[in-house]
């Protein structure tokens, strides 16, 4: 039965929670993956399968010793994930399975040897908007009574009502306000469930929910 169950999973394709890696060559960039994953919905990594499906097959030691490493050397928190091995045409293909984490955000090292924070949109692995780095520092709030309360969240949702949905840079043109400021306030929003923030090619935007 194991084929069959692999193969359904593959025929799917990669996306906003699978991706395929034909083997673990480099810890650092496999760690970038397992973030993104566990900052976003949680994923399922198959290790052993081409960009194209292909099965290609892997060393179960070799790959588990790299994935621990970038588990637990190049992510900040560590990440856990579960493991589960499986034979297909003969060849060993590993499917690693990683929770949407609860201590959000998980920090991973870029080429620069820089500690960044991923995010998973669509099949790619995105940098983190700092509008979702601010979120992720708040707790949650009481809605709101009203929409806004001072000039400048006025000036935001009223951007937001004309033109349906803005990037930040486009926020920050429509509404005259400092980068800083408005990341917090965005932020805030985010948190009493008054806007939300989607991706469109690769690019967020924040509209009215």
């Amino acid at each position: 039965m194991a084929a069959p169950y692999i193969m359904r999973y593959i025929a799917e394709g990669e996306h906003q929670t699978q991706d395929f890696k034909m083997r673990i060559d480099d810890s650092k960039k496999i760690a970038r993956t397992l973030a993104a994953f566990a900052n976003t919905d949680g994923g399922r990594l198959l290790i052993g399968v081409k960009d194209n499906g292909q099965i290609a097959g892997v060393r179960y030691e070799e790959e588990i010793h790299m994935l621990d490493a970038a588990a637990k050397m190049y992510c900040k928190p560590i990440i856990d994930y579960d493991v589960q091995a499986w034979k297909v045409e003969n060849r060993t293909v590993l499917e690693i399975n990683i929770a949407p984490s609860r201590t959000k955000p998980h920090t991973a090292i870029n080429e620069e040897n820089e500690w960044k924070i991923y995010i998973r949109h669509a099949d790619r692995i995105l940098p983190a908007p700092a509008v979702l780095k601010e979120y992720w520092k708040g707790t949650e709030l009481d809605r709101p009574q009203r929409y806004f309360h001072t000039e400048k969240e006025k000036r935001i949702f009223e951007a937001l009502q004309a033109h349906g949905s803005l990037t930040f840079s486009q926020l920050t043109r429509h509404c005259s306000i400092r980068k800083d400021v408005l990341t917090k306030l965005l932020a805030g929003f985010m948190r009493w469930e008054l806007i939300d923030m989607t991706f469109e090619h690769d690019m967020a935007k924040y509209h009215l929910k």
